[in-house]
């Protein structure tokens, strides 16, 4: 197993930041298997796979490119820039851009575990990637920015309210498969066997994406920075497919227990605008009710108020057996 070495004021210094490019590769990821982890992602893959393939299958190169870096257990670095907070897309891509062609061929033969293709042995490397990331972004990621961030900061809040309750051990744990607090100061990242990193001093963030199977780490070569990519909670990623039972909607509506289901997770009102694709007026009608019935109650964090199941409704979910089978990482 890979794991890291990380002190106290280390892990204390830690936060969680949003990044547009790691969002644009965890879909060119997505993209690139061509493998739906639900009904969301399924649609998605549907809208935007077929131009995908036909861009990559007139540009061979890039084609083989795509497949090299995203290798079988090691991504290719360059291609994944450490976020870094509040950086846009713009900015990250040019991180990209600026590999040094040597070190991007370096980063290949990593990621293959075996010599570089004979195509693949040019200067153009970091170009071409840029495009690519630039051609997802845009086509793909970019249209649904505003609410998949949303789906994003709502991940944040659950996690953040998690680590105050439980402490970063138990936040850590339900993080993502192969990603566990070992105790002695050791955070496992990931289930291959690589040699243990020193990250003590160094500055932490971790990063949630909107793809369900993708996830990754990243470090800057001075060792001043290191990431954590992981998938975000599944209920917030696949939004209004979260399943509600028809018992449940016939006593509360589909739509108000459609909000009932997805507050297994502390959630804002602009953030469940976001996720269950209602207007504001509508979630908050359906949190009034909600809170007068004694089923969800309110929580401040910060400057954000948010909503979260009571026991009450915690029984009701459960009974009703609404949200059964969802990929979801609780809080």
């Amino acid at each position: 197993m890979g794991w890291w070495q990380v002190n106290a004021d280390t892990l204390a210094g830690s936060r969680f930041v949003l990044s547009p490019l790691a969002e644009t590769f965890a879909c060119l990821k997505l993209l690139n298997a061509g493998v739906p982890a639900h009904p969301g992602e399924q649609a998605w893959l549907r809208d935007h796979l077929p131009a995908y393939r036909a861009r990559l299958a007139a540009d061979p190169v890039t084609a083989r490119l795509a497949r090299a870096g995203i290798g079988r257990d090691w991504i290719a670095d360059f291609l994944t820039p450490t976020p870094r907070d509040r950086e846009t897309f713009e900015e990250g891509v040019e991180r990209v851009r600026a590999a040094r062609p040597d070190e991007a061929r370096a980063h290949l033969r990593i990621s293959l575990a075996g010599p570089l293709p004979s195509e693949l042995d040019r200067d153009d490397l970091p170009e071409r990637a840029a495009r690519l990331l630039e051609y997802v972004w845009a086509e793909a990621v970019r249209p649904y920015w505003d609410r998949r961030r949303r789906v994003l900061e709502a991940d944040v809040v659950a996690r953040t309210a998690q680590v105050g309750r439980s402490g970063w051990a138990a936040a850590l744990d339900a993080l993502r498969p192969g990603t566990r607090w070992l105790g002695e100061n050791r955070l496992q990242v990931n289930t291959h066997e690589y040699p243990p990193r020193e990250i003590s001093g160094a500055e932490l963030v971790f990063v949630p994406v909107t793809p369900q199977r993708h996830g990754w780490v990243a470090w800057e070569e001075d060792g001043q920075r290191y990431a954590l990519v992981y998938p975000c909670a599944g209920a917030l990623a696949e939004g209004r497919s979260r399943a509600v039972s028809a018992s449940l909607g016939a006593l509360l509506g589909t739509a108000r227990a459609g909000v009932l289901v997805l507050l297994g997770s502390p959630m804002s009102t602009s953030q469940l605008v976001a996720v269950t694709g209602q207007g504001l007026g509508s979630v908050g009608r359906h949190l009034r009710v909600l809170l007068d019935a004694g089923l969800v109650e309110r929580r401040r964090s910060g400057k954000s108020v948010l909503y979260v199941r009571t026991a009450a409704g915690e029984v009701v979910v459960r009974a009703s057996g609404s949200g059964q089978g969802a990929a979801m990482s609780r809080s």
